[in-house]
């Protein structure tokens, strides 16, 4: 057994000291692992660990998975939808109550700008709260087929729903994947990240203070080789819903189907077209095209990383863009003025520096960055690609992060072609003045989300997921229930016998 404590007290610049959780929450306690296990979380900004939590192993799954039964099939099953909702709210009130000291969490953990950190935990509480609202308007239908006949349709929870997050929004997966299976009535084991496990374990505290029974969320902190195949092979999970590579997707989908066939949600990879044609307002293209690339440090699945401009700004457009992302300050997360922190790990870092030269040797031209910034810390400067073709690795392949590849396109079935040039398919931008082309493009391009004069705009009641390699099924909006529930037909016979 380790001799690591269920909690530790840690320092954020922020929000100054405070408890740390460090165990597995699971039936609404925090507990040791099994086997003793434990491992480090590493702040990206300075590369030294912040402290140790107890790691999950497939014994701990066990554990986790049978409380969650256990909660499901018990009172849980009978909790009316409305108390269901009100649990959500109430869980959505205490992240926003808590919303400094958590965004403090993120900025440490995961390195993201404090000010972007503070969105996210914002946005968390708004899903939950979305969701909470929903818990008691998901209905079935009566189904006229004949006189003697009385059908209805009913929507009834999956189950036990394994949910593995990834670590570019921590905070916001949490809450994108928990708001609507609780709302449908599920039961969860949640998986964090292992670069990113704190802000997780501070909000199941908040799980717990929100009334919910034990058993219905439980959080757990361990590697995808292990706890996450686990969980995806587990034969007494009923779903699983997955954020993150395509690599693993497949893997995924692969343990599930050879397991009880389990049911599957995938939010995948990107390689997003940004396309910005003639008639745009050029400096409002130019500042929606850096955050649609810059933002969170370019690790973001839905990335505007490929862009594209009609062939008579292109000139123009290169030079104010390169200006305007030399503007985006990169440092310290907690910072005030801030935009970018450091890339998540030595891993991640070593990854997106080894695209940066693959693009050089293929003949890609540098325009900005390309290089570490600094000497301590996961940092890389803003970087821009031009004189690039389709068949280059930085063209085909999702970086994650703050690399950016810009071309010429000649005329709107040119643009339509390029932007589809992929096996992805999660968003894309059009940059227009006429709303013809816009809608003309949008309807073209093969992307689960079309922004239009904007990039990154994401709301929990729209809907989100991909085409083609970037995903099965949607999260958010109204759609994300039908990942977490399914339907029941009755059928009741009011005539005389038939046979």
């Amino acid at each position: 057994m380790s001799t690591l404590s269920l909690s530790e007290t840690v320092e954020t610049p922020h929000s100054g000291k405070y408890e740390q959780p460090t165990g597995l929450f699971i039936n609404n306690e925090f507990v040791k692992g099994i086997e003793g296990k434990t491992f480090e979380s590493i702040n990206p900004s300075t590369e030294k660990p912040i402290l140790a939590v107890h790691e999950a192993t497939d014994k701990d799954v066990d554990v986790a998975v049978d409380a969650a039964r256990k909660a499901f099939e018990g009172s849980w099953r009978t909790t009316t939808p409305e108390q269901r909702g009100k649990y959500l709210v109430k869980l959505a009130d205490l992240i926003e109550q808590n919303l400094d000291q958590l965004a403090a969490i993120e900025s440490l953990d995961n390195g993201k700008a404090l000010s972007m950190a503070k969105l996210d935990v914002a946005n968390s509480a708004g899903c939950l709260r979305y969701y909470g609202g929903w818990a008691d308007k998901i209905v079935g239908k009566v189904i006229e087929t004949n006189p003697d006949t009385f059908s209805y349709t009913r929507q009834e929870p999956i189950g036990v729903c394994a949910q593995i997050i990834p670590w570019n929004f921590p905070l916001l997966m949490w809450s994108w994947k928990i708001g609507p299976a609780i709302a449908c009535g599920n039961t969860v084991v949640l998986k964090s990240a292992e670069q990113t496990p704190l802000s997780a374990l501070y909000a199941a505290k908040l799980v717990k203070e929100a009334g919910f029974p034990p058993g219905v969320i439980n959080i757990i902190s361990g590697f995808g080789k292990t706890a996450g195949a686990a969980l995806s092979a587990h034969m007494d999970v009923d779903k699983v819903a997955f954020t993150g590579s395509t690599a693993v997707g497949r893997a995924i989908m692969k343990a599930a189907a050879s397991s009880n066939l389990k049911n599957v949600t995938l939010e995948l990879g990107g390689k997003s077209p940004n396309i910005v044609f003639e008639d745009a307002d050029i400096e409002n293209a130019i500042s929606w095209v850096n955050f649609g690339i810059f933002y969170n440090h370019g690790q973001c699945c839905c990335a505007g990383s490929r862009i594209y401009v009609q062939e008579s700004i292109y000139d123009k457009f290169v030079e104010r863009f390169k200006a305007r992302a030399q503007q985006n300050k990169v440092g310290d997360p907690f910072a005030q003025d801030t935009f970018q922190g450091p890339q998540v790990s030595q891993l991640q870092y070593d990854r997106i520096m080894s695209y940066i030269d693959a693009g050089k040797k293929d003949g890609a031209k540098v325009e900005i960055g390309g290089e570490r910034h600094g000497k301590e810390g996961y940092f890389i400067q803003p970087t821009i690609f031009s004189n690039v073709t389709e068949d280059m690795k930085i063209m085909q392949e999702e970086i994650f992060g703050p690399v950016c590849s810009i071309a010429r396109f000649k005329d709107e079935a040119d643009a339509i072609r390029l932007g589809n040039v992929t096996t992805y398919g999660l968003a894309a931008a059009v940059h227009t003045k006429n709303l013809h082309t816009a809608i003309r493009v949008s309807n073209s391009l093969k992307a689960g989300t079309v922004w239009v004069n904007q990039y990154n705009m994401l709301h929990h009641s729209l809907p989100f997921g991909g085409y083609k390699e970037s995903g099965i099924g949607r999260e958010l909006g109204e759609a994300a229930l039908a990942n977490y529930s399914q339907t029941k037909t009755v059928s009741i016979r009011l005539g005389d016998a038939l046979f």
